[in-house]
């Protein structure tokens, strides 16, 4: 298993910071045409977006035909966008904020059942506008203190990166990075936190993160995927949001839902920016999963040899959807161009069929 929060104890004192109101960018939704062609928006039917996000796709849905959508997300601002969004198109739009696992709760609350839903899309990861405002502490070039809760402070007891780096010990520290952020220098990174935190101070914002792990990368330049120089902690970022979000453990909920409350034919989109995020999805839609959870060994290394018992195969092999696109599409190159950030979308469609 994945290290868990519960396992860092000691949790310093937090550190509120005023969030002042800050105007986003207008976001740009990624790979929309794709995302409409796969989920097919027709009217009179019901459709979920639990990644509002700053409502780009939602608004699209809403644009292509006359149906209903119910918004979800965890973060405060964009539930507000969402709410907005809900006064432009009356009686057309449920706003709701929570996570994935808080869902079943709401549905029920507004009186929507399982097997009900006619299609649903994820759009995984960090948004623009949580990016966007350096208070928030999610970007790598905004200095603000670490913070990382996608919930923006709506779960009092939900801990924040900066008390990740202050508590956890050094072999907690080296797996986040190793496991979330596929740091290939993760125990480094994770020894010199330790040293800063005992003989100089804790680290409290992302510049003095950024400065650690350039401390511990001399003279070395890392690129993305457009070729185009990359911050040295990207990935030691990623890992402690996905920690700190528990949003592995999300995405796979988000699928087991999915697979509840879509409708028999029923489309399921989803939109995944890093390979952790991607493997859940892939394995939930090939039917690779043990106990309502993706299974960490791969496919390819499964022999069926080992098992005699051909019900037992079948059994684990089993899916309930059926792939649209039998290949992982990915962004157009003048999509890239147009929005650097859409460079490494994942797009999977599948149908339910069971």
């Amino acid at each position: 298993m994945f290290p868990r929060v519960s396992r860092i104890h000691a949790v310093l004192s937090r550190h509120q910071l005023h969030m002042k109101a800050l105007k986003y960018k207008d976001h740009t939704p990624v790979m929309i045409n794709e995302v409409m062609k796969h989920l097919k928006p027709s009217d009179n039917e019901l459709y979920i977006d639990m990644t509002f996000g700053a409502g780009g796709h939602s608004r699209k849905i809403l644009e292509s035909a006359n149906c209903q959508l119910i918004t979800l997300d965890r973060d405060p601002t964009a539930y507000e966008k969402a709410r907005k969004l809900a006064e432009e198109y009356p009686k057309r739009v449920i706003p709701l904020i929570g996570r994935f696992s808080e869902l079943p709760e709401q549905l029920k609350n507004i009186g929507i059942k399982q097997s009900s839903i006619d299609g649903i899309l994820f759009d995984f990861g960090c948004s623009s506008m949580q990016l966007d405002n350096g208070e928030r502490g999610f970007s790598v070039s905004k200095n603000g203190f670490l913070d990382m809760r996608m919930d923006a402070g709506r779960d009092p007891s939900q801990i924040t990166a900066r008390e990740v780096l202050a508590t956890a010990d050094e072999h907690e520290l080296y797996k986040i990075f190793k496991i979330y952020g596929e740091e290939k220098k993760a125990a480094k990174i994770a020894q010199t936190i330790i040293q800063a935190r005992y003989m100089i101070k804790n680290i409290d914002t992302t510049k003095e993160l950024v400065d650690i792990v350039d401390s511990c990368c001399p003279d070395e330049v890392r690129l993305d995927k457009l070729q185009r120089p990359q911050s040295n902690a990207t990935k030691v970022f990623q890992a402690l949001r996905i920690f700190v979000n528990n949003e592995l453990n999300e995405i796979n909920y988000g699928m087991v839902l999915s697979k509840y409350y879509l409708k028999l034919n029923g489309r399921l989109v989803t939109l995944c920016f890093h390979s952790l995020e991607d493997t859940i999805v892939k394995r939930h839609i090939a039917g690779n999963i043990i106990n309502e959870t993706a299974n960490p060994v791969p496919l390819r290394y499964l022999s069926p040899m080992l098992v005699q018992d051909q019900d037992t195969i079948n059994q684990f092999l089993d899916s309930p959807w059926k792939a649209i696109n039998k290949h992982v599409e990915v962004p157009s190159e003048d999509e890239v161009e147009r929005n650097p950030r859409s460079r490494s979308a994942r797009l999977r469609a599948a149908i339910k069929i069971k």
